[in-house]
């Protein structure tokens, strides 16, 4: 056996490497703000939080009932469900109306934003009678759209224990209330002659609405979390599952895309779509979907869809779909000798529970973030700033072609990468400054008993333990896990890097959140945004910013005459639009009418650009949209800054 100096001086090396690592990080280490720029940083935002309307309610609630099997794990199976999405739903022409799925009642909430104009309608239940509901069922989320096209803004409502359902909206309505909407199943024979439900027991965590196919309609993707199963059937044991892998799960729900295949309007409206059960690649197919965006990367007028899935890899699909027949390829990022496997696009590990794209370094090309579980001394994996680095759109397109995603996570040298558990993201320009900020919801479970040593044990323990519920650590109403975590705002400095203003904005309030729906509310040409809370009550954040710049605001809908009525119409969403802005410095703005990114926040459908100080005259927009035909029309204008609507058809016409 070696002698102890014998061992050490052998060891003297290593040990000496380690020391110049860590000495190195002490004494180069990140940059850091000073306090003194963050008050100056902190000064250029401010947010007034108010209180949100909401109707009487007959289930009050802190945790839900779940499958026998969950019992001990109740508090983990009632995470989620808190959800808020802001838009126009009564056609005044702003983006004041919210639909939000409170967790404590299990009610999908249609309310206006609080404020100016806040009584225009009492708040009210949406009401799916007289399709089949049971108390096993619970909404997840609320996606404004017009699903079938008569100019009148619809929701769909996607659920645990069920499939989702589309409330249409009635051409004939007087005013905005339950009877305003008219129940119908996106996957018909649901119900049964006796009114109960014989449909798949879907559980549904992740949807967006697109043109995938190129067609001039919009289509749906649906992706579930948990397997079909009765999850929240607290009479029955078994028929459930936990995921069977903490990095590479696939024991999931199905994802489906729903292809529009036509539409009525009138007394009785309807849509219809054909279910695909195969539109994606058999990879894409699996995985624990928390979040989806669909966003047309590289400027041919099919979106890409990704899919951001906890417990395994996400997935970029690159678009080559033709009218009417679907077709994705996966395209994965490519791996140098100084990244981690886990740092590569397409073959991370960690956790996605939130996406959203936006241009942060005005170079004309998406980038994107994606958030993740990064909790020291819990769970520290990483979010993922993914920064495009493609030369322009047709070498960005080259390298799809040939399954290359030319995206770098940077989220670690600008200071993005720990913020805690993650949820929604929305990246926005909220004062018109040019430089979006990045909002992200964040925190899991509140309660006084401390559970992280436990789950640090479960992430470690074999996977073959995991499906099995049974060997999964206590979680039940009381504990807590990352309770106290708040949203974050990260705002970029000179240099770069980001800043979480939240604390010095006051919106870091210590409850878990899950999601951010952003809009400009009031017409004032700043975005206000609501966040949605896990078992706590919403808030509605007024924007009282100061002026920081000039903006630009579009309202882009197609040019097909809305379906006559007592309300006003807001028109039919020209969801995909892209709007590309050039300044006469050079730099590029680029965004798009979005049809729902992220966990559960749904940002309006209008364009918004901040475009920063001393921005004056006209401006070079460059419009591209498909028409009701499938046509990709292109049309390059000159606009002031400001708020402008345009109908969208063959050509764009400014109303």
């Amino acid at each position: 056996m070696p002698t102890q100096p014998g061992f050490l001086r052998r060891q003297l090396p290593g040990v000496v490497a380690v020391l110049v690592v860590i000495t190195g990080y002490f004494v180069v280490g990140l940059p850091t703000t000073s306090a003194a720029e963050q008050d100056r940083m902190a000064g250029m935002y401010k947010f007034t939080p108010m209180t949100i309307a909401l109707p009487a309610a007959a289930k009050q609630q802190s945790i839900r009932k779940v499958n026998k099997d969950y019992e001990h794990i109740r508090a983990w199976i009632s995470s989620v469900g808190a959800a808020v999405a802001i838009n126009d739903l009564d056609g005044d022409g702003l983006a004041n109306d919210l639909c939000l799925v409170d967790p404590r009642s299990d009610q999908v909430v249609v309310t206006p934003v609080p404020g100016k104009g806040g009584n225009r309608y009492a708040p009210f239940a949406l009401n799916a009678a007289p399709l089949p509901m049971t108390d096993t069922m619970a909404p997840m989320g609320c996606v404004p759209g017009d699903f079938n096209e008569d100019g009148r803004m619809d929701l769909l409502v996607y659920y645990w224990g069920r499939t989702p359902i589309l409330f249409l909206a009635r051409p004939g309505a007087t005013g905005l209330d339950a009877g305003a909407y008219q129940p119908t199943e996106l996957v018909p024979g649901a119900d049964s002659p006796d009114g109960k439900y014989v449909g798949p027991q879907w559980n549904t965590n992740a949807a967006t609405v697109a043109d995938f196919d190129g067609d001039g309609h919009q289509d749906v993707f649906i992706g579930n979390y948990f397997p079909d199963g009765p999850v929240l059937d607290d009479r029955v044991s078994g028929g459930v599952a936990m995921n069977h892998s903490m990095s590479h799960a696939v024991n999931s729900g199905g994802k489906y895309i729903f292809r529009f295949t036509g539409a009525t309007t009138g007394a009785h409206p309807s849509v219809s779509y054909r279910k695909l059960d195969d539109a994606l690649p058999p990879d894409a197919q699996r995985g624990w979907s928390l979040a989806a965006s669909a966003t047309d990367v590289d400027g041919d007028g099919l979106p890409e869809l990704y899919i951001a899935n906890d417990f395994g890899h996400d997935h970029l699909l690159y678009n080559q779909s033709t009218p009417g027949h679907l077709k994705f390829s996966e395209v994965t990022g490519v791996r140098d000798a100084m990244t981690p496997k886990s740092k590569v696009l397409g073959n991370d590990s960690f956790k996605g529970m939130g996406v959203d794209f936006g241009d942060l370094d005005h170079d004309g090309l998406y980038d994107m973030f994606v958030s993740d579980i990064t909790t020291s001394w819990g769970i520290q994996e990483s979010n993922f700033q993914w920064m495009n680095t493609a030369k322009d759109q047709n070498d960005l397109r080259a390298k799809l072609k040939s399954g290359v995603a030319p995206w770098k996570d940077t989220s670690a040298e600008t200071g993005t990468a720990w913020s805690g558990w993650g949820w929604d993201v929305k990246i926005a320009d909220f004062n018109n400054c040019g430089d979006p900020v990045i909002a992200q919801a964040t925190g899991f479970v509140r309660g006084q008993v401390d559970r992280w040593p436990n789950l640090q044990e479960l992430a470690t323990a074999n996977d073959a333990l995991l499906a099995n519920p049974f060997w999964w650590p206590n979680l039940r109403a009381g504990d807590d896990l990352a309770g106290d975590q708040t949203l974050h705002f990260f705002a970029k400095n000179a240099e770069g890097r980001y800043v979480d203003l939240a604390g010095k904005l006051g919106l870091a309030v210590p409850v878990p959140t899950r999601a951010i729906a952003t809009g400009d509310a009031d017409g004032d040409g700043k975005l206000d945004f609501a966040v949605a809370r896990q078992f706590a009550e919403p808030v509605f954040y007024h924007n009282d910013s100061p002026d920081e710049g000039a903006f630009l605001q579009l309202k882009l809908t197609a040019d097909t005459p809305a379906a006559p009525g007592p309300m006003p119409a807001s028109g039919s969403p020209a969801t995909g639009a892209e709007v590309t802005v050039t300044t006469a410095d050079g730099r590029k703005f680029i965004d798009r009418v979005d049809g729902s990114s992220g966990h559960s926040g749904r940002r309006s459908s209008e364009v918004h650009i901040g475009l920063g100080k001393n921005v004056t005259g006209p401006l070079r927009v460059h419009l591209q949209w498909r028409d009701r035909t499938g046509q990709l029309r292109q049309e390059d204008l000159s606009m002031t800054t400001g708020s402008h609507s345009f109908q969208l058809g063959t050509t764009a016409k400014e109303r």
